[in-house]
């Protein structure tokens, strides 16, 4: 079994209250950190990445992003999955090609550009292209972001997750969406779903799972919660 099989599989089938937990590496270092801790598979977040490489988040050249992306991969044994934001301008085969050439197994791909939420069925159309470019070789998480836009209703993620199902996508994240929606959204959403924790604070995962997330990642912050301990240590020798 593929790499990119496996990283299929762990979505399926799970209990609730049992979600997948992927960390987010956001470099080699890191994400031999994860793995030797046990974790099954890791999802790289753009934002820890970008500050790693001393960018603003959404700021990284896509070159430099799969650079990243390569040496995370290389440094594990388990699949890796790479946000690579909204895809870098790039056309769904070359976006597919250069995924894979990294190493990756999976991809997240945004639906809004500059703060600003895409036609849903455009975008839709362009994850169809993605998916058919890449087959089954890349898991494709479709990120929903009417929530972080201020789009409170949850139909509206609803209605978008429904197109991006519908045009392959085997993953959707509602990313921003409060823990108290997460029922409605898994009543009303075919498939997995993505779900953000926050760290030390807030519904575990295990609890997020019990709500109706099928994954749990953090964003940016474990590489910020790192960066505060690093901070921390460095008072101490000044």
């Amino acid at each position: 079994m593929s790499k990119a099989e496996v990283f299929r599989a762990l979505h399926h089938h799970r209990a609730p209250g049992d979600p997948l937990v992927l960390p987010g590496p956001w470099d080699a270092a890191s994400a031999r950190v994860f793995a030797e801790a046990g974790f099954e598979a890791l999802a790289t977040p753009s934002a820890g990445v970008a500050a790693s490489l001393g960018y603003e988040d959404g700021q990284v050249p896509a070159d430099e992003m799969f650079a990243a992306v390569a040496r995370i991969v290389r440094a594990v044994d388990v699949p890796v999955s790479a946000d690579v934001e909204g895809g870098y301008g790039l056309a769904p085969k070359e976006l597919v090609e250069r995924l894979l050439e990294a190493g990756a197994v999976g991809c997240n791909l945004e639906d809004s550009e500059g703060g600003v939420l895409k036609d849903p069925h455009a975008h839709a159309d362009w994850l169809a292209e993605v998916r058919a470019a890449a087959g089954d070789r890349l898991f494709v998480n479709a990120r929903v972001d009417t929530f972080a836009r201020g789009v409170a209703d949850p139909e509206r993620a609803v209605e978008r997750a429904a197109l991006y199902v519908a045009a392959g996508a085997d993953c959707v994240y509602p990313i921003g969406a409060p823990p108290e929606v997460l029922p409605l959204l898994r009543a009303g959403i075919e498939g997995p779903i993505n779900v953000g924790a926050l760290v030390d604070e807030g519904p575990s995962p295990a609890e997020l799972g019990a709500r109706g997330a099928t994954r749990i990642t953090f964003g940016p912050r474990l590489q910020r919660r790192a960066a505060r301990a690093l901070r921390e240590i460095a008072a101490r020798l000044t």
